[in-house]
């Protein structure tokens, strides 16, 4: 690590791997703050600091969620561009035709700017739901768009997408489960029209990574083998399978490895072969999601990254599928991906503040002033004191035996002062003095380290020591909801990006994990990424005196606000779309408010007016009692009609 004297903001970008997961959206200016490139290496960017100053003036308080609709945009023609590389390349006959799993992200906002800005790609949606279905009807009116509907499937279901055909939409109903045929031709029948049909085999082909279990024989959903002959048939005679269009699999969300799409594209696209000899038309090849992103910039084939680029799994998708159905005379399928994670992750960038810092070092990242000697002090203490004197007093890179030494004697000391402590011979502040001056030697122990992983005279740095940097970690309280803003982090683990969003041109001197607003232990963020691994403790700066210190946890687009929920109340956060100005700059197409303390109630059915009133006739009796002024009732009744009208977040 370099010095701080010669601290760079290469330095920060290599630190927290921006240089790796950023391109092409994220890197740093020379005032070491985090700059956003929404179109990419198209032009254009903007200071992400001046940019949250600029929406705090507008009354948007953090945490704040910015979604730059540049960058959906971006995703999508990156998208789209690489499909049509690998058809040029690969001479393939057909064409790419996406969806958007509505599920992967509701916002309207968010699926309206998706509807617009594929219009030109005949970009479609996919839903899973009674409610996603009908998100997805009122938002596409391209007749050539993909109406892809996933998940379970009831009559009125099913019956909303065939009259949804005879308004010129084209949706694809997959039949996931068996049951579902009996109803599709029942419902065909009684209204004299058909969906289009699709079906979702059940691949052999196993997957990897964290949703390798969701596919094969035991998936949730899908057909196996038998069940789509048994669905053919059924179709033919029920003379709907001049209907049947599409084959649908999926081998689970964020594939890293690119292995296992190759065996599911050469499986699939046997089947998508046979199915036309069976006399069904065909003509579409749904891909399902999994294109993954790499949340972490290793290139490696683990949980949190792909060992594959975009441009890679088009290429694969393409050739592989041409290579299943020329040599059986099958012309080559309209190519289909739900591709919700690869599109959403990188729009949105969730900007939060921290509130302090505790841990066993003050926020300034040092144990503190060690008040000077008293008369009297016992003998533990003065201990600390010369063991403190002999760290500081020595060379500025003594040899490790000596600091391990001093290490040593440090501990034995502090133990002596908590037994001192326990049996009676020791005040409360002295205790908290021999742990204070315990801490200072820990902090000049870690500045007087070798840089290095080898030591100086004394050797290699002993485990012990290495190990104190840690020990000194703090803990930063940040002003957010892990629950509401980063559920995946907490339920699967899932690593996102998190560094601070300026202050980048210093060198951080301290170690830490955000802890959040909740009353859970689990709220909290403490996996970072790491040199090819996860990490406990992220490097941070010390807080200063009055100046705010802001974190940015970044593709962060896909799932993490459906999913989030509304633990302690924390409702949603602020959210505000920004596009590029035509003239340089930033225009804010839409500011979406987070949830009041009003509305979290309300959710969970209590009636703000009623809290109020309760409290009101409280007061009045405490009036009466004579135990509150009434000035003092009508503040008290002002901060609660206050407090319901704002966020669930902290506040100045």
């Amino acid at each position: 690590m370099a010095s701080a004297a010669r601290w760079s903001i290469a330095d920060s970008a290599a630190l927290y791997g921006l240089e790796r997961w950023g391109e092409p959206y994220f890197s740093l200016n020379a005032r070491g703050h985090v700059i956003v490139q929404p179109r990419g290496d198209r032009g254009g960017a903007l200071d992400l600091v001046e940019l949250v100053q600029g929406l705090q003036g507008r009354n948007l308080s953090l945490p704040l969620l910015i979604r730059f609709d540049d960058i959906l945009e971006d995703r999508l023609e990156r998208l789209h561009a690489a499909f049509e590389r690998a058809i040029a390349q690969y001479g393939y006959a057909g064409r790419y035709q996406g969806v958007f799993p509505v599920k992967c992200n509701q916002q309207r906002h968010v699926v309206e700017q998706l509807a617009e800005s594929g219009r030109r790609w005949h970009f479609g949606l996919e839903a899973g739901s009674k409610a996603e279905l009908l998100i997805a009807l009122s938002l596409v009116d391209d007749p050539e768009a993909l109406l892809i509907c996933n998940g379970y499937k009831d009559q009125r279901y099913i019956e909303t997408a065939i009259l949804a055909r005879r308004l010129g939409r084209q949706p694809v109903v997959v039949i996931e489960q068996a049951d579902e045929v009996e109803r599709i031709i029942r419902a065909s029948r009684e209204l004299g029209a058909a969906p289009f049909i699709g079906i979702r085999a059940k691949l052999s082909s196993r997957s990897t990574g964290r949703w390798g279990s969701s596919v094969g024989e035991k998936a949730k959903f899908g057909l196996a083998i038998p069940e789509v002959l048994a669905t053919v048939e059924a179709l033919r005679a029920a003379g709907l399978l001049a209907d049947l269009r599409l084959l649908h699999f999926h081998v689970g969300s964020q594939i890293n490895d690119i292995a296992v799409l190759k065996d599911a594209l050469q499986e699939a696209g046997q089947i998508y072969v046979e199915l036309t000899k069976l006399g069904a038309p065909m003509g579409f090849l749904d891909v399902g999601g999994g294109l993954g992103i790499d949340y972490d910039g290793s290139r490696t084939a683990t949980a949190a990254s792909t060992n594959y680029s975009l441009q890679n799994y088009a290429n694969d998708v393409v050739a592989t599928v041409r290579e299943c159905c020329e040599p059986h005379g099958v012309t080559v399928p309209t190519l289909v991906s739900e591709s919700g994670r690869a599109i959403a992750s990188h729009f949105s960038v969730l900007v939060f503040d921290v509130l302090g810092c505790g841990g066993v070092l003050g926020s300034d990242g040092t144990a503190g002033a060690i008040p000077p000697a008293a008369d009297g002090e016992p003998l533990v203490v003065r201990n600390l004191r010369d063991t403190l004197a002999g760290i500081t007093s020595s060379d500025n890179r003594p040899d490790t035996s000596r600091l391990q030494e001093a290490w040593n004697d440090a501990i034995k000391f502090k133990d002596d002062a908590l037994a001192a402590f326990r049996l009676g011979y020791l005040s409360l502040p002295q205790r908290a003095l021999a742990e204070q001056l315990t801490w200072a030697c820990a902090e000049a122990i870690v500045a007087r380290l070798p840089a290095g992983a080898g030591g100086s005279s004394g050797g290699p740095i002993p485990d012990d020591l290495r190990a104190l940097a840690a020990a000194l970690a703090g803990t930063y309280y940040a002003n957010l909801s892990v629950f509401r803003s980063a559920p995946d982090t907490w339920a699967i683990e899932q690593l996102f990006p998190l560094m601070p969003i300026h202050r980048l041109d210093e060198q951080p001197t301290r170690l830490g994990h955000f802890a959040d607003l909740t009353c859970d232990s689990d709220g909290k963020l403490a996996r970072f990424i790491g040199d090819g691994q996860a990490k406990p403790l992220l490097e941070l700066h010390a807080l200063r005196e009055g100046e705010p210190y802001w974190i940015g946890m970044f593709l962060g687009g896909a799932y993490q606000e459906v999913m989030g929920n509304l633990h302690n109340l924390f409702g949603s956060t602020n959210a505000v779309h920004i596009r590029l100005a035509p003239g340089g700059g930033y225009q804010v197409d839409h500011v979406v408010r987070g949830n009041t303390n009003a509305q979290v109630l309300e959710a969970m059915e209590h009636q703000p007016e009623l809290l109020l009133e309760r409290l009101r006739m409280a007061s009045e009796a405490a009036i009466q009692r004579g135990d509150l002024k009434i000035s003092d009732a009508r503040r008290l009744m002002d901060h609660l009609e206050t407090s319901l009208r704002q966020t669930t977040y902290l506040q100045e």
